[in-house]
């Protein structure tokens, strides 16, 4: 099977390549912040004791966990623009695009597995740290902006890299709706010369490389949060 394994064809398919794991790496830092933002405000919203704060991120949170990400992609692609044209009344009104379809369906996936990340952080915290943090005069947003959250994103930096290394994985869904990502990339020129094995094969090693060090930062990382006793 590798006895007439091309090299040439991944060399001269880098550039192209190149691109792909640019538009990768960019959409998965976008959808990371917008997901640590809004999974910051779902998770303040799922600790409230107000039920009709609550109950609403509450099932924010269970729907999109219950949803696969390639039909949240599919939403956000093909019904905003027949919502558009309903509500408009337009009928040649025009959708958001492909990529703000995928970084907003990213980003509202995401933020519902960061919401949970950000929860059990800010569950962590000692209640003395908050106890005293009101006997300082402070109020609870207070308390909770400048006392708890530094804390709890403090011990939930590991898992939030975790799920960022997962985010980069899944923005290969993204051929769904035309755009080109790394393994987009990858898969044409695959197709195009003809050279299926070369292509996924290195396409392979370069997502476990990426991953693996990555992993082994959040690895470092960890042990530098939480030191072995």
């Amino acid at each position: 099977m590798f006895s007439d394994f091309d090299f040439d064809v991944i060399q001269r398919a880098l550039p192209y390549m190149g691109q792909g794991m640019m538009f990768s790496l960019g959409l998965t830092a976008l959808a990371m912040i917008g997901g640590i933002v809004l999974g910051t405000v779902l998770a303040l919203m799922r600790l409230s004791s107000i039920k009709a704060i609550s109950l609403p991120a509450s099932g924010y949170v269970n729907l999109l966990r219950s949803t696969p990400l390639i039909l949240v992609i599919f939403w956000f692609y093909f019904l905003v623009p027949i919502a558009i044209k309903h509500f408009s009344g337009d009928s040649y009104a025009q959708g958001i695009g492909p990529f703000h379809s995928a970084l907003i369906a990213f980003t509202l996936f995401e933020a519902a597995y960061y919401c949970e990340i950000i929860r059990a952080g800010i569950q962590s915290v000692p209640a003395g740290q908050i106890n005293a943090a009101y006997a300082l005069g402070l109020n609870y947003w207070q308390a909770t902006i400048q006392v708890v959250l530094p804390q709890a994103f403090r011990n939930m930096v590991p898992i939030l890299l975790t799920q960022g290394i997962i985010l980069f994985q899944d923005t290969s869904l993204v051929y769904v709706v035309g755009l080109t990502d790394f393994m987009g990339a990858a898969s044409k020129v695959a197709q195009r010369d003809g050279r299926l094995v070369e292509m996924y094969l290195f396409a392979a090693l370069v997502y476990f490389v990426l991953c693996f060090i990555a992993s082994l930062i959040v690895k470092r990382l960890q042990m530098r949060i939480t030191p072995p006793r």
